[in-house]
């Protein structure tokens, strides 16, 4: 079923029709936006068939399409952004605005804060921990506009780097503290604290840290060293207070380092005023980086499609990022409806990223997580019938006009 606000240009080919988006572009703002819908037999051109998606008479610098490949049968959502375009950026949302949490991609899109500019396309993103005290905390790395909400553990994640460029490979922590007399220790963030870890905990999870026993160091950064954390930076710390309680109080400009009771008893003695150094590095050094999500597995790298054993050979909705040097896609498939779309295996989503033109790309959350929000609505038919609230997801935001400027 079509939206309303939607007309039908001429017929272009015998394999699909051209539907321009009058309201919806109307409302972003956008002088070219394009939906492409196959409707007629044939496997789309992205698929190697003799039909085309594209319809456009010059290049476009964003645009969403819905592409239905009968073959499959498939329904795959598809928003392009042009890399090199100064209007755009991408963000990363949080499950519940400034905390973790687990809200939809549609819910999500709106805590973006309005500076930042008006959200043109979005995705699921990361797999998350069942976990009761942090639900909503992503599996891997996220940094949001800047900030650090999780800490990377070795997945396959994406970043934009300090000079504008699309990365993506698996990322390992090297977050620790330094105690006063030089020893260091790993710590997590924002996580469950097993009784034999370190974790430091920030703002967004919630008004306490949510634990329970163990040893926990309220820390002041030093004026040189302000909050927010960001990847790749040293805070110099001192401590304010000592609990032996848990659940120690939280707040934008505090932050907890908590200590599991069985690690207590082989830490040096830490005293109130004491001075601990936090270390946020990253192997590869994300250091500068404001926007940051997990994934995973790999799909394409360097143009060549990764190999998977076991399960992931199984049809199921998809979503996924992929890129070139020219154009950054969100690509959702969905799956799990026999008669419209079944899904796809990872070898069949590697292989329509490849054939969408896509160098580097990477999946993300999938099964009833499958979600893809374009132009105001959710585009994608899920699986379970209505959006599955999600960690978090990726957007692109088009900038208002005084970030555009900068």
């Amino acid at each position: 079923m079509l939206d309303a606000g939607f007309h039908v240009a001429p017929r272009m080919t015998l394999d699909f029709r051209l539907w321009t988006l009058d309201s919806a572009c109307e409302r972003a703002g956008l002088e070219v936006v394009g939906l492409v819908v196959c409707l007629l037999a044939g496997p789309s051109q992205a698929w190697g068939g003799g039909g085309t998606n594209t319809a456009a008479q010059r290049p476009r610098s964003f645009s969403y399409y819905n592409d239905v490949v009968p073959a499959g049968p498939w329904s795959i959502h598809i928003a392009k952004v042009e890399r090199s375009h100064p209007e755009f950026q991408f963000c990363t949302t949080s499950g519940k605005g400034d905390l973790l949490g687990m809200g939809t991609v549609a819910e999500q899109v709106k805590t973006l804060p309005p500076e930042l500019g008006q959200p043109l396309a979005a995705i699921n993103g990361d797999y998350y921990e069942k976990s009761e005290e942090y639900e909503g905390r992503p599996r891997d790395i996220q940094i949001r506009r800047g900030e650090l909400i999780s800490s990377p553990a070795g997945h396959t994640a994406f970043w934009i780097d300090r000079l504008g460029n699309a990365q993506m490979t698996n990322v390992y922590s090297r977050f620790r503290v330094v105690w006063p007399e030089g020893k260091t220790q790993a710590i997590g963030l924002n996580e469950e604290r097993r009784d034999d870890a370190a974790v430091l905990y920030t703002g967004v999870v919630g008004h306490s840290t949510r634990t329970r026993g163990g040893l926990e160091f309220a820390l002041e950064c030093a004026t040189n060293t302000p909050l927010p954390l960001r990847a790749g930076s040293v805070y110099d710390t001192h401590v304010r207070a000592i609990s032996t309680h848990g659940d120690t109080p939280l707040d934008r400009q505090t932050v907890v380092l908590s200590i599991g009771p069985r690690l207590v008893s082989v830490m040096p003695t830490v005293k109130p005023g004491a001075h601990l150094r936090i270390i946020t590095e990253t192997v590869p050094d994300l250091s500068g980086v404001e926007v940051a999500i997990g994934g995973g597995p790999a799909l394409l790298r360097d143009g060549k499609v990764m190999e998977w054993r076991g399960l992931l050979h199984m049809r199921h909705p998809r979503s996924a990022l992929g890129w070139n040097k020219d154009y950054i896609f969100l690509v959702e498939v969905d799956g799990r409806q026999i008669d419209l779309s079944v899904g796809m295996t990872f070898p069949e989503l590697a292989d329509y990223m490849l054939k969408l033109g896509c160098q580097q790309a990477m999946n993300f959350d999938g099964g009833g997580s499958a979600t893809l929000w374009a132009l105001g609505e959710v585009r994608n038919s899920p699986s379970e019938g209505q959006e599955r609230p999600a960690a978090n997801a990726l957007v692109i935001v088009r900038k208002n006009s005084r970030q555009a400027a900068r």
